[in-house]
């Protein structure tokens, strides 16, 4: 069975950062995408940041220009670098993986359990 492991989230001042990481553990063959969604209180989920496994990266705009995804393919392994954080990025952060492969079977995607992440202002 494949799992998400996320870490890094924590209390952070606004215009600060905080580095978020997701490993995906198991005997992984191959994750088409892996990325971030967040949901703040009272809010849906939405998409923050996901990069294909070509490297290609699509950003929510609330987010472009201070929010860094990556991956470690052969680790299975996402990040994501938040610089200039404000008090509105505040939510749970979820890891997600699209598209994963194993030698016996396959899902459409995987979540996280989510990791808080609170900007103080």
């Amino acid at each position: 069975q494949v799992q998400l492991v996320e870490s890094g989230g924590g209390l952070v001042q606004a215009g600060g950062s905080l580095r978020l990481s997701c490993a995906a553990s198991g005997s992984v063959d191959s994750i088409t995408a892996m990325g971030w969604y967040r949901q703040a209180p009272g809010k849906q989920r939405e998409l923050v940041a996901v990069q294909s496994r070509g490297g290609n990266t699509n950003y929510a705009d609330s987010v472009k220009g201070r929010f860094t995804v990556s991956r470690d393919s052969a680790k299975n392994t996402v990040y994501l670098q938040m610089n200039s954080l404000k008090p509105e990025d505040t939510a749970v952060y979820y890891c997600n993986a699209a598209g994963v492969v194993t030698k016996t079977v396959g899902y459409l995607e995987i979540w996280g359990q989510g990791t808080l992440v609170t900007v103080s202002s």
